[in-house]
């Protein structure tokens, strides 16, 4: 089934009042719950959640607009306005990358050709900065503190380089294994998702490198976690939705 856009979105009038509405909802679930980042003067979110929605729902024009705008509206409402410039481009363009592989599912999902090459994109993506930046910067000697009211207690373990070599290698196994094993539609929109949330990692890491001269790589394990939290909230409602009003039409 493709997304909501097939007939009546021809209505400018009506994508103008869905943008609006999408975009209010994308800033609100994006401010909802925002933790700081310090060291890159950023914010973990749960916006992908409504972004992934609204693209898979709407397709590439209202998931692209308003995953700019509702994003680069949570930065500045929450003071983040050294991002808000980077946040416009890299959501618009990942709401668009999503809307625009679910607007093509009725095809590509099932010609191979086009299929293979996304899932081992997405696969090595994932896979890849998972073990990267694992590998990197999180091994050795670890500790986290836990505060309570009543104490603080910290505790300390060894992180071994194959936790994320084994971490890695089980996560590109899992994103294959579900491109392929599984139903169809489900498996093109964890690959659209996928993919779009990998251009918003990569976006954001070039942008706080080049730019602003932070510890960049510090956020992409934070940025990942972003895209995981969104897809699992998003597709579930998304194709709950999408299969109510298919029966309703029906």
């Amino acid at each position: 089934m493709v997304p909501l856009y097939s007939s009546k979105t021809e209505n400018l009038a009506w994508k103008i009042s869905i943008c609006s509405v999408f975009t209010a909802v994308i800033a609100v679930s994006t401010m909802f719950l925002s933790v700081n980042i310090p060291a890159t003067r950023g914010y973990f979110n749960i916006g992908e959640s409504a972004i992934y929605l609204t693209a898979i729902l709407f397709g590439r024009s209202v998931g692209g607009i308003a995953s700019g705008l509702g994003s680069t509206i949570a930065d500045l409402t929450l003071g983040y306005w050294l991002y808000a410039p980077a946040t416009f481009i890299i959501k618009g363009l990942e709401g668009y990358i999503v809307g625009f592989l679910t607007e093509k599912e009725r095809i590509e999902h099932t010609d191979l050709k086009v299929k293979t090459p996304l899932v081992l994109i997405a696969t090595i993506t994932f896979a890849g900065l998972i073990m990267l930046v694992g590998v990197s910067y999180y091994v050795g000697l670890m500790e986290f503190t836990v505060t309570t009211p009543i104490k603080t207690s910290t505790f300390q373990f060894i992180m071994p380089e194959i936790f994320w070599i084994f971490l890695s290698a089980a996560s590109g196994i899992a994103i294959f294994y579900i491109s392929f094993r599984f139903d169809p539609t489900l498996s093109w929109h964890i690959i659209a998702v996928l993919l779009g949330g990998g251009e918003m990692v990569l976006g954001y890491f070039l942008y706080e490198q080049l730019i602003l001269g932070v510890a960049a790589v510090i956020e992409i394990p934070i940025n990942l976690g972003q895209v995981m939290i969104g897809s699992v909230i998003s597709i579930p409602i998304a194709r709950s939705i999408r299969t109510r009003l298919k029966a309703s039409v029906n």
